[in-house]
């Protein structure tokens, strides 16, 4: 009879290493304790409104009550049972009577004050981790060996950007946390074969923080590798890509920009085109004001289509285009991020209101016709949002869905430019890109397209002025 597993044990103990204990490694080190530490402050600070609040309250009823004698803690307590009810459930204090304005205005404050604090309690965490330096050098290593796949790769280097790699190193894919989701743009960084990896250390990312995932502007290979990671598309139109070697002025198709080509270089404008690392520091000193001067309103707009900086120097290898009045007078620019060896994207687009009507036509055919001299064989032009709406919808036989649909498109072009981005881009024939919105649900659909609004500058979040630790984004100064 074989000895009992104990006695074994006891007398003649076998050779087998104890068995290793999982090491435990912290969600978020450094970071969690200072953001831990941050959170206490702020929930001080919450803490302090109310019971700020809750003063104003009691010193409104003291000033107003028409009961003499009433002492402060029936005060206090007639405050906090109006921030419950404005019926009779304060009327059980005899000692206060306040008029009903003063009511009123305690129990809007307090629910308001309370409707905030649960708003910050069940939000997701904002994301702190911002591109690094060595993460960008990383990014700029991937674009070197695979930056011809994405003609948005570039636009992966702003620095108001996270970024994810994946456990080989070869890919990456960075992201920025607006409202409670994690956005994403254009495809992942880097070897495809990689990109699953990448893919599924943001989406672990999202799940821990309880954030949104999403993606914008991802290409239809790109969004095939998303939907085998859970994720559903939805088509968001078009990017228009000028191939230059089919790119011709000939012919009744473009004889709209022919002529306004024609007009602008009669009227004496003139172009210069350059890399940003050889122009001098003075003359790009004065591109980047009157960037600022010609920019539409105070907020700096773009996000998976721009890079959000001008003028730095780790951009050298991007292109400028300078138009130049008669007089020599800088009046619109032109600024393309790199897109491979051979490819170009349109960035920065500025002009001065009062220059010449055709302007911008002019500049985009004088770089596609020079363009050979740098070496670039296509450029990526702006993004037509629901392109296809508008195409399909204006054929005869058209269904009166598509029809319904393109008129809603139709009467928002008024204020944001939908239709007439479509009608800039086609006027160069271009090749048509469709880019994918990825979701997880469509049931978030809406605060995914709030926070994209909010991310590409459209809509700006309410903020108090002159809070500390506010950070503004970078411009493109």
């Amino acid at each position: 009879m074989p000895p009992l597993p104990a006695q074994q044990s006891t007398l003649h103990p076998p050779q087998v290493p104890a068995p290793r204990t999982p090491r435990r490694v912290p969600a978020l080190p450094g970071p969690l304790l200072r953001a831990r530490a941050a959170a206490a402050t702020v929930w001080y600070l919450r803490l302090l409104a109310v019971v700020n609040i809750a003063t104003l309250g009691t010193l409104l009823v003291d000033a107003t009550n028409k009961v003499p004698g009433a002492t402060l803690q029936d005060r206090i307590a007639y405050t906090l049972l109006r921030g419950i009810s404005v019926g009779p459930l304060a009327d059980r204090v005899d000692a206060v009577h306040a008029p009903r304005w003063v009511d009123v205005i305690i129990n809007v404050l307090i629910a308001a004050t309370f409707l905030l604090v649960l708003y910050a309690c069940f939000r997701a965490p904002r994301g702190q981790a911002l591109l690094g330096e060595d993460d960008e050098r990383r990014l700029r290593d991937l674009l070197a060996k695979h930056g011809e796949r994405d003609s948005l790769g570039y636009f992966a280097l702003r620095r108001d950007k996270a970024v994810v790699f994946s456990p080989s190193g070869k890919a990456a894919l960075t992201y920025r946390v607006v409202g409670g989701v994690s956005l994403a743009s254009g495809d992942p960084i880097g070897d495809p074969e990689a990109w699953p990896g990448a893919i599924d250390a943001w989406l672990a990312e999202a799940r821990r923080h309880a954030w949104t995932p999403a993606v914008m502007g991802a290409s239809e290979e790109a969004g095939t590798i998303y939907a085998r990671h859970g994720l559903d598309a939805l088509e968001l139109g078009d990017e228009a890509i000028v191939d230059l070697a089919d790119f011709t002025l000939g012919g009744r198709a473009m004889r709209v920009v022919r002529q306004a080509h024609n007009r602008v270089r009669r009227a004496g404008y003139t172009i210069r085109i350059r890399r940003h690392e050889d122009i001098p520091d003075d003359e790009m000193a004065l591109l980047i004001d009157r960037a600022d001067h010609w920019r539409d309103g105070a907020t700096e707009r773009g996000f998976s289509m721009a890079l959000g900086r001008l003028g730095d120097p780790a951009d050298g290898r991007c292109v400028m285009l300078e138009c130049r009045d008669a007089e020599g007078e800088p009046r619109a620019l032109l600024s393309f991020v790199p897109w491979g060896e051979h490819g170009l994207s349109l960035d920065l687009m500025r002009r001065d209101r009062a220059c010449e009507n055709g302007l911008m036509e002019y500049m985009v055919v004088e770089l596609l016709m020079r363009a050979g001299e740098f070496g670039v064989r296509r450029v990526s032009l702006n993004f037509a949002m629901f392109r296809s709406v508008f195409e399909r919808g204006s054929r005869l036989g058209a269904g009166p869905v598509l029809r319904l649909w393109r008129s809603v498109l139709t009467f928002f072009s008024r204020w944001w430019q939908i239709e007439s981005l479509y009608r800039a881009n086609a006027k160069y024939r271009p090749v048509w890109e469709p880019r994918f919105l990825l979701f997880a649900k469509s049931s978030d659909i809406p605060r995914i397209g709030l926070a994209s609004a909010r991310a590409e500058g459209f809509l700006t979040a309410p903020a108090l002025p002159g809070l500390p630790g506010r950070r503004k984004s970078p411009s493109c100064s």
